[in-house]
């Protein structure tokens, strides 16, 4: 399944994606949610009930004709994230990077997730992203793979990870690298560098659209995997 958020006269409105057309929930589920962030706050009641009208719009038995995609303005998938976290990075990555340094790798890379908050308020979709002169300096972007969370959890253990995800995002991440290296000289940071921007969408894919993509983890690790292609133009 495949929902969005966009704007419908002027307010947030979630939506479900079936063939380039956008179907409002409500209409289809009664009470179901108008906006992400309350589908997300009651993930357990309404999301089997989604699953449920999504497989109807995609058999054609829904009279509900929705909206065409290329007529509606989207929005970040969740525009109002309640926190927005960077994990530091797959280990491959970290060990090649420090090992080019010359350095040796962190043995606490393996003891707990590393992860900065980044700014959940200048979450963005698609579109035009707006920056400062000063973010210009060295302008970067990393095309990373953002998770939904759609149930309360805390030091949630990785064997029990799976339950708490509720789909996947394209993200970008963006940074004035120049802002970020002279941050980091005093060991505090990323701050400024990064904090003006975060780009996800244009929907999130909830997990059991991912069934087919499914793999099996590396060796030593736990938890669902998929084999997923991602590009950046």
């Amino acid at each position: 399944m495949k929902l969005v958020s966009y704007l419908s006269n002027g307010n947030e409105q979630l939506g479900l994606l079936v063939r380039d057309r956008i179907h409002d929930p409500s209409l289809l589920v009664p009470g179901a949610p108008g906006t992400m962030n309350r589908l997300l706050e009651n993930w357990e009641t309404y999301f089997p009930l989604l699953v449920e009208a999504n497989e109807t719009l995609v058999a054609g038995k829904s009279p509900e004709a929705g909206v065409a995609l290329s007529r509606v303005q989207l929005l970040a998938p969740v525009p109002h994230p309640a926190s927005c976290r960077d994990g530091y990075a797959f280990r491959q990555h970290v060990a090649t990077a420090r090992r080019n340094r010359k350095v040796p790798m962190i043995p606490e890379f393996d003891q707990y997730p590393v992860f900065y908050f980044t700014n959940h308020h200048s979450v963005a979709g698609p579109g035009i992203i707006t920056c400062m002169p000063d973010h210009f300096q060295k302008l970067d972007f990393e095309l990373e793979v953002a998770i939904a969370i759609c149930k309360k959890g805390r030091n949630i253990k990785a064997a029990d990870a799976d339950a708490y995800i509720g789909g996947l995002m394209i993200m970008n991440d963006f940074s004035a690298r120049t802002l970020q290296m002279e941050e980091m000289i005093l060991n505090l940071g990323p701050a400024k560098g990064k904090d003006f921007a975060t780009a996800i969408g244009p929907w999130l894919v909830t997990t059991d659209a991912l069934a087919s993509r499914e793999v099996s983890p590396a060796s030593g690790h736990t938890g669902k995997c998929w084999n997923l292609e991602m590009n950046a133009l």
